[in-house]
């Protein structure tokens, strides 16, 4: 079922559309006018036709019993944006309305949203008689029923709503990229005959647009088709739309002090340009940015984006009456800037988004609703950007002030009265809500527009050091043998960073792209200060806290070798208590200590010693690795042999039992309780251990180690022990040695029984 009302494709008076690159052609006697769409700029996006044409339906809504104005729910032909407008671009909706869509896909019908409606009254200087107050477009995806209901604020009556009220349904189309053919048309297509009801342009009277109608027999004059004058197409910006007659004066197009981010061109985004017949208006410069918010929703696809942007175009010239969309760009949640009114994005076009204000302005609109929710990051880079490089044209810098020129008398969104012909301080980047009483961009993106003012002007925010790698931290310093990579993290994109300098003692090592997060570099012996310094694109720089990197290619020492000492415990054939000795240095700083053989284990820096065993009678290699925090490392592996001497291998006097048990070393022992009795060992080694059988009745016996004694050693135990080291000595080196063993023949109990000497060599 087609909706009545329907809003009229008004073909163009040859007059007004002279500019276009390609001319109007009449098809035959079929009455059937298109319209070509200008060539694209070669910077900013390729050529494409609408494969569906963007269509605008209007229906009225009539007035009910309970005072509100509704429209019941209704099926209509395929739309995806809609919004309620009005007679008088002047007058405000002062009630809330209220929609709700059929999905196309699903037939479910959605909950009710409201419409924005706290708007800007006219804000278009070129829009016609045929202007309207609306609401915000709201974005619903492909839909084909609507309900609608606008209540005044008191709700109880319609008194005070105004006349005229309307739902309009906007159909973006599909826009697909096509060769342009003679017989088929750039913009659209007529969907059927000029009698059938059904077509958008069936409700074109003589009374719509007496001097824009054009008849089937109407011819094509030289100056319809002309190419645009050569002082338009000078610059490929101010080609890459159709921009002004020849009577036009264009500005120049100024250098920015930032690079131009990518923006999808107009012809990329599919605009039909028979929309928006009139020539583009100029400022003298933009001093400051607005940024908004399109309302809607924020779950739309970014493959949709397009799509969205068109529905808007069709919505600000169809149902506002704009002679153009209104924004100067448009960005969408995943950072994808459009080019929004005509004119070449290079220059000062005039818009139509922030009144009272956009002579000296431009204007950025997010795709979505940010009351509540904030805007994403590749929104706020891309806002950021298309503002840095816009404002950088005319050399101003985004995080300062400016003083606006007042265009209207009224008041914003804070209570703030501006009173037309005066000046007042404003944001470089302003929101709308600053010039004007809305909501706009909504409270979430307001709060970010600080985000967005640092990240244009910089200098890079956020900018830290977070490691080094190929150096090692100990404490506050970093240890490395030369080469090593720094990395860092930032808050500002790396989009709006035009380079990060690495900072060797104040001095430049090395350079990284802005959207680079690391960079390497090989410093000089010593102790340095390393640093990042990042360049934004305005130029503007930003340093991070220095840290202290050691070069260090020096090797660990071991100024004591490892070293093996007998210790007390119980000795076995196959394994006597060591202690295993060291003492590791290093010039910058030692790390650690490795023991790689016979065992393995780490140990600390400052440790020098450890408990082990060592196998009897075979020659075993202490390799010991010591490591500095830059890298560098040693190793040192001398070999030691402990051996046992058993009791027989010693010179004895005096009285002695031999004894026999397998608790003994060898199975064997020696026993005596006469007094004097002595057993003399003689070796070569660094170090010895005397073993014993211990128990509550043993004595004591006198040490002589080299004709000296030494000391006086108790063998009582409360419990019975065997094979007990209970007395070391141990030498700085190897040297030939004797030890003596005297019963020293103590009362009550006098013997002492000894397992053998176990010494090191």
């Amino acid at each position: 079922m087609s909706p009545r009302g329907t809003r009229a494709y008004r073909p163009l008076s040859f007059k007004r559309r002279a500019w276009l690159t390609l001319g109007a052609v009449v098809l035959g006697s079929g009455g059937v006018v298109t319209y070509a769409v200008a060539g694209p700029s070669a910077d900013h996006g390729t050529g494409v036709r609408a494969k569906r044409p963007v269509k605008v339906y209007d229906l009225a809504l009539k007035g009910t019993a309970s005072g509100k104005r509704a429209l019941p729910r209704t099926e209509t032909r395929q739309f995806s944006m809609l919004g309620v407008s009005w007679t008088g671009p002047t007058q405000r909706l002062h009630g809330t309305a209220q929609v709700r869509t059929r999905g196309l896909e699903t037939g479910a019908w959605s909950a009710w949203r409201d419409l924005e409606t706290d708007t800007a009254p006219l804000v278009d200087p070129e829009a016609g008689p045929d202007a309207r107050g609306a609401s915000e477009p709201l974005w619903v995806g492909p839909s084909d029923g609507v309900e609608v209901q606008v209540v005044h604020k008191d709700g109880s009556t319609s008194a005070g709503l105004p006349k005229g009220l309307q739902v309009n349904l906007v159909d973006p189309g599909v826009a697909t990229t096509a060769e342009t053919k003679a017989t088929e048309p750039a913009a659209y297509v007529a969907e059927a005959s000029p009698t059938d009801s059904t077509s958008p342009s069936d409700s074109t009277s003589p009374s719509d647009s007496p001097s824009d109608s054009v008849s089937p027999t109407d011819s094509v004059s030289p100056s319809d088709s002309a190419s645009a004058p050569a002082s338009d197409s000078a610059s490929p910006s101010a080609s890459s739309s159709p921009t002004a007659s020849a009577s036009v004066s264009v500005p120049p197009a100024p250098p920015s002090t930032v690079p131009e981010p990518p923006i999808v061109s107009r012809a990329g985004w599919g605009a039909d340009e028979s929309l928006s017949p009139d020539p583009s208006e100029y400022n003298a410069d933009v001093k400051a940015v607005f940024v908004h918010h399109t309302d809607g929703s924020n779950d739309y696809s970014c493959a949709d984006s397009a799509a969205i942007v068109r529905g808007i175009y069709a919505y600000h010239t169809q149902t506002n009456g704009w002679n153009d969309i209104g924004y100067n760009f448009l960005v969408d949640k995943c950072g994808t800037i459009f080019e929004g009114r005509k004119g070449g994005v290079d220059r000062p076009v005039l818009g139509a988004h922030t009144y009272g204000w956009n002579r000296e302005s431009a204007g950025i609109a997010v795709l979505g609703e940010y009351t509540s929710t904030g805007a994403s990051n590749a929104a706020l880079e891309s806002v950021a950007r298309i503002a840095a490089w816009k404002l950088g044209q005319y050399k101003a810098d985004p995080a300062t002030t400016v003083q606006l020129k007042s265009g209207a008398t009224q008041t914003n969104y804070f209570g703030t009265s501006f009173t037309a012909g005066s000046s007042y301080t404003f944001n470089r980047i302003s929101g709308h809500r600053d010039g004007y009483n809305t909501q706009c961009p909504g409270s979430s993106l307001y709060a970010q527009l600080p985000t967005i003012r640092a990240w244009a002007s910089g200098p890079v925010q956020g900018l830290k050091l977070t490691s080094l790698s190929g150096a090692a931290l100990s404490g506050s310093t970093y240890y490395t043998k030369g080469a090593i990579t720094a990395k860092w993290s930032t808050t500002t994109p790396g989009s709006l960073i035009s380079r990060f300098e690495l900072l060797v003692d104040g001095k430049v090592a090395a350079t990284a792209s802005g959207t680079a997060t690391s960079v390497g570099a090989t410093l000089p012996s010593g102790r340095h200060g390393v640093a990042v310094r990042a360049v934004h694109q305005s130029g503007k720089t930003a340093t991070s806290s220095a840290l202290t990197v050691v070069t260090d290619t020096t090797a660990p020492t071991f100024p004591t070798a490892p070293k093996i000492s007998l210790r007390t415990g119980t000795v076995n054939t196959t394994a006597v208590p060591v202690t295993l000795g060291w003492k590791a240095a290093d010039d910058a700083a030692l790390k650690s200590v490795s023991l790689l053989s016979p065992t393995t284990a780490t140990f600390g820096p400052t440790t020098t010693s450890s408990s082990r065993t060592a196998k009897s009678g075979t020659a075993s290699t202490w390799s010991m690795k010591a490591y500095d925090y830059a890298g560098n490392t040693r190793t040192s592996s001398p070999s030691y042999t402990p051996v046992i001497l058993q009791e027989t291998s010693a010179v004895k006097s005096g009285s002695w039992t031999a004894r026999s048990s397998s608790s003994y070393l060898g199975g064997k022992s020696y026993s005596s309780g006469s007094k004097g009795a002595s057993l003399t060992w003689t070796f070569t080694g660094r170090s010895v251990s005397w073993v014993v059988s211990r128990a509550s009745s043993s004595g004591q016996a006198y040490v002589y180690v080299d004709g000296v004694k030494v000391s006086t050693v108790d063998l009582k135990s409360s419990s019975t022990l065997y094979r007990q080291a209970i007395w070391t000595k141990t030498w700085s080196g190897s040297a030939k040695h004797t030890v003596k063993i005297v019963v020293v023949g103590t009362s009550g109990r006098p013997t002492i029984t000894t397992d053998g000497l176990v010494y090191v060599k």
